[in-house]
């Protein structure tokens, strides 16, 4: 009942002349969050989305049915079918959008960290780097340090978040955002290295007040939206 009503709050059939509507699986699991997160694809008529939660996230052949993965996830994806058709679906130039908790998923599958995202939050130490660390409710002001779809419209914001400090990122990754908080690392927001699929990354939306904040919410449209090349 909850993934077909949340599909008609955030779609509706296009009228004569508009696109279809950009196919999203929203895969979420292992890391409660707030109801509010929802709220965030409010009003986008442009996005079908399909709320499909682990351990079912992965179980079958999404490149048909999805045009952009969205991952509000803190999950590691082990099994080999289930690994197979993620994989695939990266690697048939689909699109990608890693929001927040899920850097920290994956984070020893070096393919999907070093090759798809372009940078992880660890777990435990690991070749010589020190677990990440975080910070619950700070004020974190942020400004985009590059011209990208993603961050159109977008200038200096400040938005009370969570910080993650100590993170593993790519030379490869594009940044896009960045912030001088001393508890977290510079980038918060970045383009993933994948040579076919696009993939952006956004570090930021813990809690309700990130959840309701326009610039979030214009952020994470944005990305679903250059990731499905409209």
């Amino acid at each position: 009942m909850l993934r077909r009503e949340f599909v008609a709050l955030v779609a509706a059939a296009p009228a004569f002349g508009e696109e279809p509507p950009i196919r999203v699986q929203l895969t979420t699991g292992g890391h409660a969050h707030d109801i509010s997160f929802y709220g965030v694809f409010e009003g986008d008529r442009a996005l079908r989305i399909d709320v499909n939660p682990h351990p079912s996230a992965f179980r079958r052949d999404l490149r048909k049915s999805v045009d952009v993965l969205v991952m509000y996830d803190m999950v590691d994806v082990d099994g080999e079918k289930e690994r197979s058709n993620l994989q695939a679906f990266v690697e048939a130039d689909k699109g990608l959008v890693v929001l927040h908790h899920a850097l920290c998923g994956n984070w020893r599958w070096k393919w999907w960290y070093e090759e798809v995202v372009g940078g992880r939050y660890l777990m435990g130490d690991d070749a010589g780097m020190k677990k990440s660390t975080f910070k619950h409710d700070v004020d974190i002001a942020v400004k985009p340090v590059a011209e990208h779809p993603v961050v159109k419209g977008v200038g200096p914001f400040t938005v009370f978040d969570e910080t993650y400090k100590g993170m593993w990122l790519s030379p490869k990754s594009r940044v896009l955002l960045e912030t001088d908080h001393p508890d977290g690392d510079r980038a918060v927001a970045w383009i993933g290295p994948h040579a076919k699929s696009r993939v952006a990354v956004i570090q930021l939306g813990h809690g309700p007040e990130a959840h309701r904040h326009p610039v979030y919410r214009r952020l994470v449209s944005n990305a679903i939206h250059w990731a499905a090349r409209r």
